[in-house]
């Protein structure tokens, strides 16, 4: 069970005070003197996460006070109020708060993403406490927030079992009947015949069919096109991962699960864009028609690619539908995909590492991620390494000899396939919280659409 909204404010609240340990002394006084004494006598010292229930006069609960923590707790840890939510006991609360703006916002939507469970194949005890929307802050875009980003956790957490490229094109479906988008979807060898040779290429292997779908949505306001990595379990091919770097490979679909909760925000908003999405869905798997290291495949966009590892796939599906997005010339281009280790090793699971070709855009976004709390880490595009991905026998090498550098070197041979659109960003996210965090229980995770969808309506302005 999820709880992802605010409580109807027709009925009584409880005041929940949030306190930064700085002002802990002057709040007490601001109570009655019964509980100023059982605030002191309980020590609570408004540490981050610190709680505690103030009594009435009958045995009940009157109200509750969270700690804020300290300043420099809280730029270490985003959320501190989400970690409140499941110690409250169960009923409607209200914010007693000095927070204003962007910490307001904060508070309020780590209280929302705090309602996040998996429950599809085990019940989850989700927190019962609800709250008031605090007055000052935009509840339908913080609850639009939350939704979007519910779906790309729950998609990311599915196990590929019941998360193959055909349920993912359900979600996609289900997603654009809700909001009247259009969708379309190529399948299996009929990829071929639409000039989607790597695509094919890289799901051939799969009882699972390989599919590219296609969703559009709005029909005014500049052209986006969003391209996620739809691959839906990742074996390495016949470059066989070891076990222990298969485990999560469930999640190899996390591009595609940012993608499309990413779309549900800006569709619920109705947000005055013309919205196009495109997933390459497959299964990169073992069997006599898997594509083999040395082959050398023709893109769509004619590029030829030397495959020097077939655990290099995702770049391969994605070339192909960044050639499909750069023929339309959309004012905008965003790919996003569980693309790279070199990432991880680069900036660790918490950061979304990116790549603009717009420094404009690339500070649009920088602001917005500050706004929704969503961190983000520009890396570059840097020329000199394109060297790097030249194999000599072919236009380009899918796996660079060497490992450095291995998340520009991809993000370099994504653009070669963007050539028409000058405006383009890359994401190389990990679409996983590998331990829980305020507001981010371990597992699936979206990153850099909380603050692509805060940065997008100005980006687009320019």
């Amino acid at each position: 069970m999820t709880s992802l909204t605010f409580a109807d404010n027709s009925g009584d609240s409880l005041p929940l005070y949030l306190v930064a340990k700085d002002d802990v002394e002057a709040w007490r006084t601001s109570l009655s003197a019964p509980q100023a004494a059982f605030a002191l006598a309980s020590g609570f010292g408004g540490a981050a996460g610190d709680m505690v229930l103030l009594p009435d006069g009958e045995g009940g609960v009157a109200a509750a006070a969270g700690g804020l923590g300290d300043a420099k707790t809280r730029t270490r840890k985003r959320f501190v109020v989400a970690d409140l939510r499941a110690k409250l006991p169960g009923g409607v609360w209200r914010f007693e708060t000095g927070l204003t703006g962007r910490d307001l916002d904060e508070a309020a939507l780590g209280w929302l993403l705090a309602g996040y469970r998996f429950a599809r194949y085990a019940a989850q005890k989700a927190p019962e406490a609800m709250l008031v929307a605090p007055g000052g802050v935009d509840a339908a875009r913080l609850e639009r927030i939350a939704a979007g980003e519910t779906l790309t956790r729950d998609l990311i957490n599915t196990p590929a079992n019941d998360m193959g490229p055909d349920e993912l094109e359900a979600a996609a479906r289900t997603l654009a009947e809700a909001f009247g988008a259009n969708i379309s979807v190529i399948t299996g060898d009929d990829l071929l015949a639409a000039n989607f040779p790597m695509i094919h290429a890289v799901g051939r292997a799969s009882v699972r069919a390989p599919r590219l779908i296609e969703m559009n949505w709005g029909s005014v306001g500049p052209r986006v096109t969003l391209v996620g990595k739809g691959v839906c379990f990742d074996t390495g091919g016949l470059n066989l991962k070891p076990g222990v770097s298969m485990g999560l490979m469930k999640k190899d679909m996390g591009g595609s699960a940012n993608v499309l909760g990413l779309a549900h925000m800006l569709m619920a908003g109705d947000t005055p864009v013309r919205l196009r999405v495109l997933i390459p869905a497959v299964e990169n798997s073992v069997a006599g028609d898997a594509f083999r290291p040395g082959d050398i495949l023709t893109s769509r966009k004619g590029l030829t690619v030397e495959i020097n590892n077939t655990d290099a796939e995702g770049r391969l599906v994605l070339a192909d539908a960044l050639a499909l997005a750069d023929e339309d010339k959309p004012d905008l281009i965003v790919s996003m995909a569980t693309l790279t280790g070199a990432a991880r090793v680069a900036v660790g699971p918490d950061l979304a590492p990116y790549f603009a070709t717009d420094d404009d855009d690339a500070a649009g976004l920088e602001s917005g991620a500050r706004v929704v709390c969503d961190p983000v880490w520009r890396l570059p595009f840097w020329d000199p390494y394109e060297a790097m991905i030249e194999p000599g026998i072919a236009d380009l090498d899918n796996a660079p000899k060497g490992g450095f550098a291995g998340s520009i070197t991809a993000a370099l041979f994504l653009r070669r396939f963007v050539s028409q659109t000058p405006r383009y960003m890359h994401f190389d996210v990990f679409g996983w919280s590998p331990s829980a965090e305020p507001g981010r229980p371990k597992g699936g995770v979206g990153q850099g659409i909380r603050a692509l969808y805060e940065a997008l309506p100005g980006m687009l302005r320019t």
